[in-house]
């Protein structure tokens, strides 16, 4: 088979900033397209509805969460350039915001609003990819746009499917204590974090692990595993079935409850650390 054509989509936040930068640098020759995530996207309500629904749900407890790994790093991306250059960071590329490095590396970048659109579609279409690689992202595919890579699609989820679906799975993990946390690889499929598991591992972090920094462990480590399963793509032509497991119920964003219990057994989901590592995201 001739080289790999991926299409990567990410949402760039802290959880997998620098792994996915790492990625795209060092498989720059196989990576086709960029697409970025729109997190302020019209169909979400944008920032206002999104903080909204949060509040509803989970109230002011989730805000340093979300701040830390999202508002903040989002907020400090157009000084990178600054940043980068009084600090001697400008040729990292783990310090470089992602659509800045694909500019660089010659890489196609998109900001999508719509995975599903007409619009992405085209994109989607004239990149030609082998296979669609989502690593941190926050739209769900449709089987129609899965089916626009040749082989299908691959999902990097920090947790140990089937359990934690959905989109903070290290806070669920946290809950449930050590030995919770894992990586996993799967297929994408229609219904969310539910395709054929292709690779997983759990993986044992500290005990004073924050929810923040255990994602940012496990996409971390969850690379490692991405570059196995890639290169036997590679050389095989084949995207492997992977094995099958029965979803567990989905996990959402947690409610109050969920967030007064973490608080009374002393588990952060963010603290002082993990904001200094936002600020630090355009350093070595």
């Amino acid at each position: 088979m001739s080289a790999l054509r991926i299409a990567l989509l990410v949402l760039e936040a802290l959880p997998n900033a620098r792994t996915v930068r790492r990625l795209v640098a060092d498989r720059a020759d196989e990576i086709v397209l960029v697409g970025l995530s729109n997190a302020e996207r019209p169909a979400t309500g944008g920032l206002t509805g999104q903080l909204r629904r949060h509040l509803a749900r989970s109230g002011t407890g989730i805000l340093p969460y979300l701040a830390v790994n999202f508002g903040l790093p989002d907020l400090l991306r157009p000084l990178a350039p600054l940043v980068q250059s009084a600090a001697g960071s400008a040729d990292v590329p783990e310090a470089t915001p992602l659509k800045t490095l694909c500019g660089r590396l010659g890489i196609p970048a998109v900001s999508i609003d719509d995975v599903n659109g007409p619009d992405f579609a085209g994109t989607l279409r004239e990149a030609a990819p082998d296979l669609i690689l989502t690593y941190h992202f926050d739209q769900i595919l449709r089987p129609e746009t899965i089916a626009l890579a040749r082989l299908g699609g691959v999902n990097g989820h920090p947790g140990l499917l089937p359990r934690h679906r959905g989109p903070v799975p290290t806070i669920h993990a946290l809950a449930d204590g050590p030995g919770a946390f894992g990586m996993t690889l799967h297929r994408l499929a229609a219904a969310i974090d539910a395709g054929n598991i292709l690779d997983q591992e759990a993986v044992p972090l500290p005990a004073d692990v924050t929810a923040t920094r255990a994602a940012i462990h496990l996409h971390r480590h969850g690379r490692t595993m991405l570059d196995r399963l890639l290169d036997t793509v590679a050389e095989t032509g084949a995207l492997p079935e992977g094995r099958p497991a029965a979803p567990l119920p989905y996990c959402p964003f947690p409610d109050r409850t969920m967030l007064a219990d973490l608080k009374r057994r002393g588990l952060r989901l963010t603290d002082a650390a993990d904001l200094k590592a936002a600020a630090r995201l355009s350093l070595r």
